[in-house]
């Protein structure tokens, strides 16, 4: 038997190379004349900000415009963002940028209308207030999914890596515009890239997976097998880029039914404890957990091992899957070197079985021990 869901309303979603130009009319539609848009930027991508401001402007839509956000964002963050929505008295929050561009946008939308602290929403400690804020999200990486779910991560003052999630935090429209990535380097087009093949393994695989979540995982997976390394090799290359932003949004819906694993657990715990890059991370975590995973779940990660590559009956074993997929991190040139003065199997350990990543852990397709988890910290850190 399949468990109980009720499936989530999506964002309205816009896709295609040039989908910018789509963007000032389909949203002026949607608000009151005259309504002003906060921007939500990555400071990286200033160019980019200055064209969607401009798309905006043509549309008779005023902005201004936030970016004071960094990779692994604050409540802090959070908070400035959301004062500078209430301060423009935004009808509605456009976020542009990677993954923590986009959940800043996401949370700050859903704290503007009320007076609570970013950090007092973490782990869904209290309900959003109401009256959240009309958002669109445009990724300009292909990794994370955050333009397709209903969770948003923020750090706290004390460094923890925590979750907020809700219906009110769901986009109302993402724009897919391969044009945006582009400028993207390879490195963090192969570590966004890995984050969406995550994504959609683990949703495929976990305690918690289902068909509603397991076809758009294992398309996602499929894309990016056959997309990532041309994306990596020719930046330029609009088809392959098109087609992994796809794939990220197929595992962000994914995940939204059906949640992660280890290896986001195991990955939480890198980014708090070595700031290491959320995709890296996850990508590096779910490669010493595969085998074993799949081991423990077969039938799951048969699917899987078809969807990557494997379709010879004889290469439909643990230990080939996650061959393969090493291969394929090691194709798009991961870093797998993992170095930093905070960075030690029982730190790492210890990280990972805070209260915040157990619901991770529990949700993945095999209970593993404590020292089975420190087995894998240490490969891990061998590396």
């Amino acid at each position: 038997m399949f468990a109980d869901l009720d499936l989530p309303r999506g964002p309205a979603l816009i896709s295609g190379a040039g989908s910018l130009a789509r963007l000032g009319p389909c949203l002026a539609g949607r608000l009151p004349r005259g309504g002003a848009v906060l921007l939500v930027s990555d400071p990286g991508v200033k160019p980019l900000a200055e064209r969607v401001e401009a798309v905006l402007a043509e549309a008779g839509l005023a902005t201004g415009r936030f970016d004071g956000l960094a990779s692994d964002p604050t409540a802090a963050q959070v908070e400035a963002a959301a004062a500078a929505a209430r301060a423009l008295g935004a009808a509605a929050v456009v976020g542009l940028g990677g993954g923590s561009a986009l959940d800043v946008a996401k949370l700050a939308a859903c704290v503007a209308p009320g007076r609570r602290r970013a950090a007092d929403y973490a782990l869904a400690a209290n309900p959003f207030p109401a009256g959240s804020l009309p958002a669109v999200l445009i990724p300009t990486t292909a990794g994370t999914g955050s333009e397709a779910t209903r969770t948003a991560i923020m750090t706290l003052d004390d460094g923890a890596k925590v979750w907020a999630w809700g219906e009110e935090m769901t986009a109302e429209i993402a724009l897919l515009d391969p044009e945006l990535t582009v400028g993207l380097p390879p490195h963090l087009t192969a570590a966004t890239g890995i984050d969406a093949l995550v994504h959609a393994v683990e949703a495929a695989t976990n305690r918690n997976r289902h068909p509603l979540g397991q076809a758009p995982a294992l398309e996602a997976i499929a894309l990016v097998a056959r997309h990532l390394p041309t994306a990596v090799a020719e930046p330029g290359n609009l088809e392959a880029r098109g087609a992994v932003q796809l794939a990220a949004w197929l595992a962000g819906r994914a995940i939204d039914v059906s949640g992660t694993g280890i290896a986001h657990a195991i990955g939480h715990a890198l980014g708090a404890l070595g700031h290491v890059h959320h995709g890296r991370a996850v990508g590096l975590c779910l490669g010493v957990a595969l085998a074993d995973n799949a081991a423990a779940a077969w039938d799951a990660h048969r699917d899987v091992a078809i969807a990557l590559g494997l379709t010879r009956e004889q290469d439909w074993t643990p230990g080939r899957l996650s061959a393969a997929y090493d291969a394929l991190v090691d194709r798009v040139g991961l870093d797998r070197r993992l170095v930093h003065p905070r960075l030690d199997p029982g730190s790492l350990l210890a990280e990972t079985l805070k209260p915040e990543n157990r619901p991770m852990l529990a949700a993945n397709c095999r209970a593993y021990s404590e020292a089975e988890l420190g087995g894998f910290c240490r490969r891990l850190l061998a590396a």
